[in-house]
């Protein structure tokens, strides 16, 4: 008993029920927890991601989409039995699931670890036995050659004259994002998010501290050395406010729009004017954003590579062919062999940062490649830099 009305005891009690309420999962109560619900637990884990998978500035992180396919897969699969039997064969039958549809084997692993977060936290909670955490625990991960989950080709650095291919047919902003990423070797949403207030200005070198990077909620710190060359680059894009974004898409747009009015052949008839201003939405859904995001600046480099190397006939698009014409005239097989056309010429924006790394790790060591990445151990500094290949094989040459 937490004792008489008003009295200490009571008052104690009364403390130690709020500082519980404070803490505790919100969707789940705890009078409940015995019969707890996967679908009920799920719930309160999700109001607990979308408070916790968030960047400083209150915009959801990308983690937060992983979670919502994983808590999915889950409910549609399990919802409806109680949280606390969920244990490794049932694990694996959802994994299985993902399996089945084609999912390479690392994001498999991925999300079989997310679901295992989930109960972890849940375990912490109270909301389920420590052991069926535990349990969960042991299932070991899919292993590369065992097993029949798709395997994926690993990242490569992408050579300069494919680059230099796709740059004509893209706008000064992605250009000079693809030449940040050349000069520096810093993330592609690195570049994207570059404001001359983020930049220090004061030394020979500048340096750019990014406000959202990777690694922010380990307290970890990230520094990008700006050199000469890309200096002069980044000048260009300055503005009279420095909190612009240097490379805005919506400026980008309003480029483009203005390139298509100035290069018009036939005249801009009045009647012609006033039927576009009626079909124009005076408010899109989508307007322009401010910056380019990682997404968008793949799909850019995506779609200026498929006009820096278009299809052989019959499966490339005709001269005065609409997309959707084209799509419509292909075979089943056609498509396909098209997409593996494309997907062997295209590159994407990272792999620009496996191309530095591996060019600094030639020229002045694997330390230096991880100082400039910002990598906090030289291990997965080898993951983006190639090894030196030119210089096994001259040892070799040598002793073998």
């Amino acid at each position: 008993m937490p004792g008489v009305f008003n009295s200490k005891e009571s008052k104690d009690a009364w403390a130690r029920l709020m500082l519980e309420q404070e803490v505790a999962p919100k969707g789940a109560t705890v009078a409940g927890r015995d019969g707890l619900l996967l679908v009920e637990l799920l719930d309160a884990y999700h109001t607990h991601a979308e408070r916790h998978y968030r960047t400083p500035d209150g915009k959801p992180t990308s983690e937060l989409a992983e979670v919502k396919l994983v808590i999915r897969a889950l409910r549609e699969t399990y919802g409806q039995e109680p949280a606390k039997d969920f244990g490794p064969l049932k694990l694996k039958a959802v994994r299985q699931g993902w399996v089945i549809a084609k999912l390479s084997r690392k994001e498999v692993n991925r999300r079989t670890n997310i679901a295992r977060r989930i109960f972890k936290w849940a375990a912490a909670e109270e909301l389920v036995p420590a052991a069926t955490f535990t349990a969960l625990a042991t299932l070991a991960g899919l292993q590369k050659g065992r097993t029949t989950a798709r395997e994926t080709e690993p990242i490569t650095p992408v050579d300069d004259a494919t680059v230099d291919a796709t740059l004509p047919h893209l706008n000064r902003f992605v250009r000079a994002m693809i030449e940040v990423q050349r000069l520096t070797g810093c993330r592609p949403g690195e570049a994207c998010a570059l404001r001359q207030c983020g930049i220090d200005e004061s030394g020979a070198v500048w340096f750019y501290w990014p406000r959202q990077h990777k690694t922010a909620h380990k307290d970890k710190t990230r520094v990008i050395a700006i050199g000469p060359k890309c200096q002069a680059l980044l000048e260009e894009f300055f503005t009279d406010d420095p909190s612009d974004f240097l490379f805005s898409a919506a400026l980008a747009v309003e480029e483009a729009h203005a390139a298509r009015t100035t290069n018009r052949k036939t005249p801009r008839f009045p009647s012609h004017m006033e039927r576009s201003a009626k079909k124009r939405t005076r408010r899109p859904k989508r307007p322009p954003a401010a910056c380019y995001t990682y997404h968008s600046y793949g799909r850019a480099v995506a779609r200026a590579c498929d006009r820096a190397f278009p299809a052989p006939a019959p499966l490339g698009q005709r001269a005065g062919e609409t997309a959707a014409a084209w799509k419509a005239r292909l075979t089943p097989g056609e498509k396909e062999q098209l997409k593996q056309w494309q997907d062997a010429r295209r590159w994407a924006p990272n792999q620009l940062r496996h191309t530095f790394a591996t060019m600094v790790r030639k020229e002045h060591g694997l330390e230096a490649a991880q100082v400039l990445l910002g990598h906090s151990k030289a291990d997965v500094t080898q993951i983006y830099a190639e090894k030196n290949q030119s210089l096994a094989a001259a040892v070799a040459a040598k002793v073998g």
